[in-house]
This record gives C-alpha cells, sequence and structure tokens, in this order.
C-alpha cells in the first residue's frame, strides 16, 4: 500500500497535459513524490536487467571487486557493501550497487565530468540491455520533467537542453538479507542529490518518506507503477516550490529477513555546467529567495557526495 499518494496516470500527458501537469505538481508540492501508473517502460526489459543483476551481485567478492573503482566516488561500475553512509548518518548502508551513466564518444566536452561506463564480462547482453533500460528511464524522465514545467508555469520543454547530456545514473541495488542489522538500516534517511528521481518497485517493501506532518509513510508501489521524487537540485533551482522529501529504506520484518530486496533507482541530473539558480517565478513576497548565490550542477554534486562518503 502506498499511504495517501493518489497515482496519477502517465496515459492522461498525451490526452490531458495540463490535467496530468496539475495532478502531477501537486503530488509533488504535497509529498515531494508522485506515483505514476501506466509509465510505459517495457517490463520485459525491466526484467531482463534486473535478472543480470541478480546474477552478478550473486558473485563472489572478489569477482565483484574487479568492477570496483577507488577513489571514483563510485561514479561508474560497482560500489562494495558498507561503504555510502546518509548524510550524518553513524553508520553505513546494508547495500551495494552499479552504476551506469551516459555514453560519451572521444572528445566531448563533458567527458572529465563523466567517466566512461564499465561492463560486466561473462553475461550475455548485458551493455545492451543495461543501456537500453538507461535510455528508456532517461526519456520518460524528460517527459515527466516537461509536465513540472507546466505546473511551474515554463514553457512545457523547459527542462529538455539543460538535461540534455546531464550526468544521470541508473543504479541498481541489492540489499542483502540483513540479519540482525547491527543497528543498521537498509538505507539511512536522507534526501537525493539530484534533479528528480524514478524509481522502479522493488519486490520487497520498505521505502518509507517523511510527510510534513512528521510522519513516515509507507510507499509500496503498485506493479506497472513507478515512484518519481524530486531531488536536491530541483528543490534548490525552485526555491523549496517542490520540496525534496526524506526517505528510507527500513529493514524488514523478521519473517522476511532472509530475503534480499532489489531497486533500481533513476537519479537524473543536469548538465553539469548548468546553474541552479532559483527561478523568478518561484521567488516573490512570503517566499525570498533562499538562494541568491547560483552554483553549478557538477559542484553541487561533489559537495554532496562528500558529504555521504562516496568522496
Amino acid at each position: 500500500m502506498t499511504q495517501g499518494i493518489e497515482a496519477v496516470d502517465f496515459r492522461r500527458w498525451s490526452s490531458d497535459p495540463a490535467g496530468f501537469a496539475h495532478g502531477l505538481g501537486a503530488s509533488f508540492e504535497r509529498y515531494g513524490f508522485a506515483v505514476v501508473a501506466h509509465h510505459g517502460l517495457r517490463q520485459p526489459l525491466i526484467d531482463r536487467c534486473l535478472d543480470d543483476f541478480k546474477t552478478f551481485f550473486a558473485w563472489p567478492v572478489g569477482e565483484k571487486m574487479r568492477y570496483h573503482v577507488p577513489g571514483s566516488g563510485g561514479a561508474r561500475g560497482y560500489t562494495p557493501f558498507g561503504v555510502e553512509a546518509a548524510k550524518g548518518a553513524a553508520m553505513h548502508d546494508l547495500k551495494e550497487f552499479w552504476h551506469v551513466g551516459r555514453e560519451l564518444p572521444p572528445g566531448h566536452r563533458y567527458r572529465r565530468y563523466m567517466p566512461d561506463n564499465l561492463w560486466i564480462d561473462g553475461i550475455e547482453g548485458f551493455r545492451e540491455t543495461t543501456l537500453a533500460l538507461w535510455e528508456a528511464f532517461d526519456a520518460m524522465g524528460r517527459e515527466l520533467l516537461s509536465a513540472i514545467a507546466l505546473h511551474l508555469g515554463l514553457a512545457p520543454r523547459w527542462f529538455d537542453d539543460k538535461v540534455a547530456e546531464g550526468n544521470s545514473v541508473l543504479r541498481v541495488i541489492h540489499y542483502p538479507p540483513v540479519g540482525d542489522g547491527g543497528g543498521a538500516i537498509r538505507a539511512g534517511a536522507h534526501e537525493d542529490i539530484n534533479a528528480i528521481t524514478l524509481l522502479l518497485g522493488a519486490e520487497e517493501a520498505g521505502l518509507q518518506v517523511l510527510d510534513r506532518d512528521g510522519r513516515w509513510l509507507d510507499i509500496n508501489p503498485a506493479p506497472g507503477t513507478l515512484v518519481c521524487n524530486i531531488g536536491d537540485m530541483l528543490q534548490r533551482l525552485t526555491n523549496h516550490v517542490l520540496p525534496s522529501t526524506t526517505h528510507r529504506v527500513v529493514n524488514p520484518p523478521r519473517e522476511r529477513a532472509d530475503r534480499p530486496r532489489y531497486s533500481m533507482p533513476f537519479f537524473l541530473h543536469f548538465n553539469p555546467d548548468f546553474e541552479i539558480r532559483s527561478l523568478p517565478a518561484c521567488i516573490g513576497p512570503g517566499r525570498p529567495d533562499r538562494y541568491p548565490d547560483s552554483i553549478t550542477a557538477d559542484e553541487f554534486l561533489r559537495q554532496r557526495l562528500r558529504e555521504i562518503r562516496l568522496l
């Protein structure tokens, strides 16, 4: 069950753009999260990608570490268990994950911001399947940003050139069976760094959102839906009109503690040199500009990666 958050039907984006944008924007303003039904991402592609990563995460640690790049901040390839922690948290999260990002040609002006992807040997079709899902997420994210632009009173495609070459990342996460957890949880309370996050529903429950009333709401999206949430970059750009909401992944009840959990969030980012500056439409009487100084998307990203111990 997803408490209190009514799903918006993506099919309305073509039949009733204003109505879809209003429903999506209202959910974001209230919760920082939205549930999108009938998103159109192909289930066979999702299943193939997840199966590939289930195979990889079952490999011995030594084999997986061949795809870990120390000092890279986990930007691409494998990040092992026990590395990432929520900002300010005393304990690390109970997860390992893999990052796939944008493919750039030689000599591209953004290559200094985006390293090459790593590809797993021994899993047939891994590169093609993973990139196909990355591209599907990226296209879906641009459509949701267009609806957000409409909600904010901007031109519908206002975001397109701001994210067309963004450092967007598909993260595939494996949360192993927890045992007693040692006091840690699968993912500590945090906010996302990026513009928006798209998340396909996990097989196991655990995602919770901190409501503005101080309640933790369970977010267990139905099959065929995806969750989208506002990240800190878009919160800053909109001067908190669209809030970046605290969320976490809690440990399962004892009877399900022996089950792993997998999830696939897609973190959509602005172009690295995009200047994040409060939108004029989001400043006014009763809403002064919280951020008079701008910051580039890459500077913001690196600042936050240091805070969560990836840099």
